[in-house]
């Protein structure tokens, strides 16, 4: 198995849609922000690759067919030189609508990180935390310089992100392409049959992608509260078969 389509856009940009897109034509499985966090191996390989060192693609991509979203789109031209054969997809949207979803997003992620339950949560998950520390490192330091407070340089940081994949993909590799189109410019560039009966995936809205946070974390506490509520009734119970 070996890459055939590289996601060049950012977060926030229908990536979600479009790797559940890709999927449902066959192209999957396809690697998103959310393996990381599934995959917490991989911290270490995405760390080398945003200091410039040697990386080990097949490592991370050995059985992935397809990228979307960070921290994959930051090594757009990485990926292209090790998978030559790859199409580059460029998702884009309104900049505007793209600055206001990722700041009450993933840029609210970011925030919650240093919250009393993200805390807790990494102690008893510490992959959980390795990957969102490094995700800050890889979007929020080296992409956008440290903050997403100032709303034209962040969208300048975008804008000038897709200018540079726009001038640096071959034509003939390259779609430019917005979600909200569907099925049918998607299914062109890439030379397969339009799904019948099968609407196109449009998810992750900021609604849904908070629920799923808060699913998450949800998920991600119910382990230690379950183990120290074990503990608790085990210290409970020893003092009483101690007086019998």
């Amino acid at each position: 198995m070996t890459l055939e389509v590289i996601g060049a856009g950012f977060g926030r940009t229908g990536t979600m849609s479009l790797k559940v897109a890709l999927e449902e034509l066959g192209l999957g499985p396809c690697y998103h922000m959310v393996e990381l966090f599934r995959h917490p191996e991989h911290v270490e390989l995405w760390e080398a690759a945003s200091q410039g060192k040697p990386v080990d693609w097949e490592e991370l991509f050995g059985g992935y067919r397809a990228t979307t979203d960070w921290p994959a789109c930051s090594f757009y031209q990485e990926l292209m030189d090790k998978y030559p054969d790859a199409k580059v997809i460029l998702t884009v949207r309104d900049p505007e609508r793209w600055y206001e979803s990722t700041y009450n997003t993933i840029y609210g992620m970011r925030r919650m990180a240093s919250s009393p339950i993200f805390r807790l949560v990494g102690l008893f998950r510490p992959g959980m935390g390795r990957a969102a520390r490094m995700n800050d490192r890889l979007i929020w330091e080296d992409t956008f310089g440290g903050s997403l407070e100032d709303r034209e340089r962040a969208i300048g940081v975008l804008e000038r992100h897709n200018e540079e994949v726009r001038r640096r993909v071959p034509k003939e590799k390259l779609l430019i392409y917005e979600v909200k189109k569907g099925w049918g410019p998607l299914c062109e560039f890439l030379g397969v049959e339009t799904p019948r009966d099968k609407p196109f995936p449009h998810l992750n809205d900021t609604d849904t992608f908070r629920k799923m946070i808060r699913r998450r974390l949800t998920i991600a506490l119910a382990a230690p509260i379950v183990a120290v509520s074990l503990v608790g009734l085990v210290v409970l119970f020893l003092p009483k078969r101690h007086r019998r």
